[in-house]
């Protein structure tokens, strides 16, 4: 197995995480393996045909392109460029943790213990989430040998089996789900490569969060060992004793409060502006649009169990599922009231991004921006 970055010290043995993810990860869809390289090879088509569908339709980017990567994946290839990008952008708030764990007595050896504890944990989780993820763009992501990325950090995943699982599940044509899902994707790595600030501005809020965190290592531990608990067959209940909070609201103070506001805000546009462009790609490249939308919007609601909906609260997923409504929401209404060109004014500056309250109130959004530019 190939060391994440070096040696695994610290709050997280990230090797072991790896290592417990690959181990647990459920196999994917069966496929022969000529089934297998036409998938990979299709999808990569379909990736390289979706820039220029993105880029005609949103109007950002280039006629050059850019180069991020396309990596094709299978859920251990996942683990791994995840459990590298968890490791890059958490490292400042795990170095606080073990700074100040490492004033205790026996800081060393409980370290150790501790580090190899949460790996596990956390592999656990990885090898959950590892089933259910059909693309991924990744921002901060570090580039390695086996995992490259472009000049600007970021590289595409697309996750070969869960595609072909979930295209099987919903019963859709395979060929049009698989190109549905590129538009999707690379509508995101178009958002960073074609707005150069973008990335640095988020970098910035996510590690100013992460900087303002103030609060006891065992208990983010806890949380994690809660919801690994919840996949080993423990209770499900138990984010119900105490609220249901999620593993990012434990950690907020009320400067973090102002920033997970605007990350909100950041992630719901980025996730709403994905959508609203696969529907607007759609009808014109992908016949059976219709039916895979309505099928899959129907599968995203309703969850595969209640072990599924006890860890997507956990882990805040639930909030990602508004992120998508409130997003497409609110890209739909500036559209319509201003054009895509007057939309894209949103990619102006950090101070051109909505905030949280303009999300739901479109309107606003528009008053703001467009009435400072005139």
């Amino acid at each position: 197995m190939t060391s994440i970055g070096g040696a695994s010290t610290g709050m997280v043995d990230w090797n072991l995480a790896v290592a417990t993810a690959t181990r647990l990860v459920r196999p994917g869809p069966e496929v022969s393996r000529d089934e297998a390289r036409a998938v990979v090879a299709e999808l990569r088509q379909h990736a390289k045909a979706s820039e220029e569908h993105v880029r005609g339709f949103t109007r950002l980017g280039t006629e050059e392109g850019h180069d991020t990567p396309v990596l094709v994946v299978d859920r251990p290839g996942w683990v791994r460029a995840n459990v590298a990008g968890f490791r890059e952008i958490l490292r400042p708030l795990l170095d606080k943790m073990q700074e100040r764990r490492g004033s205790s007595a026996g800081s060393a050896v409980m370290g150790a213990v501790g580090g190899k504890v949460t790996g596990v944990e956390l592999g656990m989780l990885l090898s959950f989430l590892a089933s259910r993820v059909l693309g991924q763009y990744e921002t901060f992501a570090p580039a390695t040998r086996e995992l490259p990325g472009g000049s600007g950090g970021g590289r595409l995943l697309l996750v070969a089996p869960n595609i072909v699982h979930v295209e099987r599940e919903l019963d859709v044509d395979p060929h049009d789900f698989r190109l549905w899902v590129c538009l999707h994707e690379e509508t995101h790595r178009t958002q960073f490569t074609a707005v150069p600030w973008l990335r640095d501005h988020l970098e910035g809020e996510v590690q100013a969060f992460l900087a303002e965190t103030d609060v006891d290592p065992m208990t983010v531990l806890e949380r994690v060992r809660e919801a690994a608990q919840s996949l080993a067959g423990g209770r499900p209940e138990a984010e119900e004793d105490d609220g249901g909070r999620s593993l990012v609201e434990i950690v907020q103070t009320p400067a973090q409060r102002e920033i997970l506001g605007r990350l909100t805000a950041v992630m719901s546009l980025l996730e709403g502006h994905a959508d609203f462009v696969m529907d607007g790609v759609g009808p014109s490249v992908v016949p059976s649009v219709g039916e895979i939308r309505e099928k899959f919007q129907q599968r995203r609601a309703k969850g595969a169990s209640r072990l599924d909906l006890a860890l997507r609260k956990l882990l805040g997923l639930d909030a990602k599922l508004r992120q998508y409504r409130d997003g497409e929401r609110f890209v739909r209404a500036v559209v319509d009231e201003v054009g895509m060109d007057g939309f894209n004014r949103v990619w102006t500056s950090p101070n051109t991004l909505p905030t949280k309250a303009e999300i739901a109130k479109p309107a606003d959004w528009v008053t703001r921006v467009h009435r400072k530019a005139e």
